[in-house]
């Protein structure tokens, strides 16, 4: 049973972050899933979609994301990964700087038939926003 939910962790993190395959975030997350993450717990698909995804995939086109370590157990899954791109567009809200940017954190997942019931998410995503922010303003 972990190794089919460490399975399902790495295909979130390949096929919903490298190969952008939205349709995937369907297949892994119900209306009831449940995402802490930096800036706040969304719930469900669609407002993972709205408020995590598809803004940061139109500010950095070119993100990467790299599963670094995994570790298991039972329901439990917690990834430690690294993600870099380019900031070439405006989906976090100011313009686009055009500078590389690297981001790095851990996710804990609980899978729950074949699903993502909770994850957490820490991260310095936040801090290198706001870097890219004070840059575009300035």
């Amino acid at each position: 049973m972990a190794e089919d939910n460490v399975a399902l962790v790495r295909r979130w993190f390949d096929e919903v972050w490298n190969w952008r395959r939205a349709e995937v975030i369907d297949d892994l997350l119900t209306p009831d899933s449940v995402c802490y993450a930096d800036d706040g717990p969304m719930r469900g698909p669609a407002e993972f979609r709205a408020r995590q995804y598809d803004p940061f995939l139109a500010a950095f086109p070119d993100l990467r994301v790299e599963v670094e370590a995994v570790v298991s157990q039972g329901d439990q899954v917690v990834v430690r990964w690294a993600a870099a791109g380019r900031h070439t567009g405006g989906g976090l809200g100011f313009g686009a700087t055009g500078e590389a940017a690297a981001f790095r954190g851990m996710s804990w997942i609980r899978v729950a038939g074949g699903k993502f019931a909770e994850g957490w998410q820490v991260s310095n995503i936040p801090e290198v926003v706001r870097g890219l922010a004070a840059r575009a303003a300035g």
